[in-house]
């Protein structure tokens, strides 16, 4: 059956440039590591200029972007409390939700497609992040890894591949999505981080995308970015998607962003089919990602 579709919204952290450098010059990026002054193992990854992941080295179900908050609130809900998943990630960056299920769900496998070899070594080397059972890194490109995964083999499969710069069109796509559907289990979901800012004509089409796969959709974040403010143009920022076969529970979904100090509300049916309106669906042989994408916004705080 046709899964459902959920996305959340956090405003300005994408947008949001980090003081210090370029430190290190990767294959795909410019990198650097900034200490968090308030918490002795915290560190920020920066690709870019941005802010990209958040990580306590001594706490890993620390959580501190909002985007990275909402993705646990829907793995926590959906989910049986401290059930052990298995799971694959497209994009590994610091490796902050990799470490949290971990953690939370001892006994998690989870595989993380990390394109970007200079980045793992980053993880290692200037994060302070040591091996650990059940968090497989492998360099690769995300759609090659989801290529070679076993159908409905997975719980979950999350998707933080997406910069605030650019975006890797061949995740975008139809295909990509129902390759990543197709590895599901029935219970499965999928989580995708997403970045757009100004109008998110980015954001509307792979919402529409998602809805050419998935059955039900839903949007979660701030009421001016997603159509339910009276009041005030919209900023932008992280949007994240979810994919399920089943139903996902909006409901607690609320009270664990509410929980966690959020401010984010939901929104579903024709609302949202008002949100993306006339969004075009991106496949292989069209993904004008590039001319959708408005990288930057107006800072708005987390």
């Amino acid at each position: 059956a046709p899964a459902l579709a959920l996305v959340l919204t956090a405003g300005g952290l994408a947008a949001s440039a980090a003081p210090g450098g370029c430190d290190v010059e990767t294959r795909y990026h410019c990198a650097d590591v900034v200490a968090d002054p308030a918490r002795e193992g915290g560190r920020t990854l920066v690709l870019d200029g941005v802010r990209h992941s958040y990580v306590d080295a001594d706490d890993p179900a620390h959580l501190e972007f909002t985007y990275v908050k909402a993705v646990a609130s829907v793995a926590d809900t959906a989910f049986p409390e401290g059930r052990p998943l298995t799971a694959h990630h497209l994009g590994g960056g610091g490796l902050t939700l990799p470490r949290y299920l971990a953690a939370t769900r001892p006994g998690t496998r989870s595989v993380v497609s990390e394109i970007d070899d200079g980045v793992v070594r980053i993880d290692r080397e200037r994060l302070g992040l040591r091996p650990q059972p059940g968090i497989d890194v492998r360099t690769e490109d995300g759609r090659l890894g989801l290529k070679r995964l076993d159908t409905d083999s997975l719980d979950l499969v999350v998707g933080d591949a997406f910069g605030g710069v650019s975006v890797p069109w061949h995740l975008t796509t139809v295909e990509a999505l129902t390759e990543v559907r197709r590895a599901l289990a029935p219970h499965g979901l999928y989580v995708v981080n997403l970045i757009d800012h100004g109008e998110q004509a980015f954001a509307k089409a792979e919402l529409a995308t998602l809805r050419e796969v998935f059955a039900r959709v839903a949007l979660l974040g701030e009421p001016v970015d997603i159509g339910l403010a009276r009041t005030g143009a919209p900023v932008g920022g992280n949007l994240v998607a979810v994919a399920s076969d089943r139903p996902v529970d909006l409901s607690a979904i609320q009270k664990a962003l509410d929980a966690r100090g959020t401010g984010w509300r939901t929104v579903t049916g024709k609302p949202l089919t008002r949100w993306t309106a006339d969004a075009p669906v991106l496949t292989d042989d069209y993904a004008p990602v590039d001319q959708l994408l408005q990288p930057y916004a107006a800072q708005r705080g987390r």
